[in-house]
């Protein structure tokens, strides 16, 4: 059984569901076949195929392995996995890039490029520009598992925040509207308090207006925060197992404000520490989720090795919860993993990922060689020597 701290700080049992389940055969499912870079980091001008399921970008540091998988990456997010600013990901001295892909989706052929250049992104599907970003997220679907993931556990709250965002977004569009909505008002309401520093006022018609839009979006992305722990535990729970081999009891904890009280209460009985600090201090900007084995907190008393299967717990039950919801296998993205493994955890992660349910897989290695032994000599795998 898997314990969940539900709203009110007591626990609820969950039974444990197998992976597997959301593992089946999907007639929808996506690929890439073809990608191409210009001017896109260490890239001139370069196409690369994607022919096998499983599919090694080998290379010495430096080549630009990561970087390549880091294009696929951008092509099913319009965004960097490894870097906020999209200047980084321009090659040296130049003020733009384009990256295109050719995906087959289901029975479908599509084209995805993203263009960046002297500050402005677009977007295209089969050569028409997206209206809205948003409507491309879901889609194409890709997970990432990179040596720096560690912060999800090791880090503060808000790598936690943006992973389940990254994750709710794709498969509810009201919740990504809902929270690129509140991120704008947060700040619309910060700016108000920050200017009552310097010519306060006693017309509060404009605080109102941004306490009920925060509320209206805080409570329903509180809530799928909350259901979605409830889904996924059972898979953090299998997954876990398979790649550690222990019995520790896993639990999650989800902080957050508006499981004591509603973003209403918060906002009006806190305003006048939000104006003697010129920020909004409560709401669901604050959220967080604690990771614990056996009633210890991972993130100080957990060794390195269960550190690492959590890890890549969450990443495959965020692949698997993704295959579920969206109907989809994603496109699985490893970037130099196996230099961080010990043998036993690598042969579990390989166990799971070689299986025939599994979809598209792109890794990064520096040892062709060690791939080729870890997925066995009956293993379709095609390599990409940099």
């Amino acid at each position: 059984m898997i314990v969940v701290g539900d709203v009110a700080n007591k626990y609820c049992a969950i039974p444990i569901t197998f992976a597997k389940y959301y593992l089946q055969p999907l007639t929808n499912n996506l690929r890439l076949n073809k990608i191409q870079l210009i001017q896109y980091r260490n890239y001139s001008s370069s196409v690369f195929e994607f022919a096998a399921p499983v599919t090694c970008i080998t290379g010495a540091n430096g080549s630009g392995k990561t970087n390549l998988l880091d294009a696929v990456y951008y092509l099913c997010y319009t965004k960097s996995y490894f870097s906020a600013y999209q200047q980084n990901s321009v090659q040296m001295g130049l003020d733009g890039f384009r990256v295109t892909g050719k995906f087959e989706h289901g029975a479908d052929l599509e084209t995805i490029s993203c263009k960046w250049k002297a500050a402005k992104k677009e977007v295209f599907k089969n050569e028409v520009a997206y209206e809205k970003f948003t409507d491309h997220i879901g889609r194409y679907s890709a997970v990432m598992i990179a040596p720096d993931d560690t912060e999800l556990i090791n880090g503060g709250s808000e790598p936690r925040r943006r992973w389940v965002d990254s994750i709710l977004g794709q498969v509810d569009k009201e919740y990504l509207e809902r929270l690129m909505h509140y991120q704008r008002i947060l700040l619309q309401r910060n700016a108000w308090l920050k200017l009552q520093a310097f010519k306060s006022t006693t017309d509060y018609s404009e605080l109102d207006f941004y306490n009920e839009q925060l509320a209206a979006d805080a409570t329903y992305i509180h809530r799928q925060r909350s259901k979605f722990l409830i889904d996924f535990m059972p898979l953090l729970n299998e997954f876990y197992h398979r790649l550690s081999g222990g019995a520790e009891i896993i639990q999650v904890s989800y902080t957050a404000d508006l499981n004591n009280k509603s973003m209403e209460e918060w906002l009006v009985n806190g305003l006048d520490q939000d104006l003697r600090l010129q920020r909004t201090l409560r709401g669901i900007h604050k959220d967080d989720w604690e990771f614990s084995l056996n009633g210890m907190i991972l993130k100080q008393f957990g060794s390195q090795g269960q550190k690492k299967s959590f890890l890549f717990a969450l990443k495959l039950g965020q692949y698997a919860y993704l295959s579920k919801v969206l109907g989809h296998l994603p496109i699985l993205l490893l970037d130099d993993i196996f230099e961080k493994l010990d043998q036993s955890r690598m042969e579990a992660l390989l166990s799971i990922i070689r299986d025939k349910t599994f979809g598209q897989v792109i890794l990064t290695d520096t040892h062709p060689e060690r791939i080729r032994q870890a997925f066995g000599p009956e293993a379709e795998i095609g390599f990409i020597h940099l």
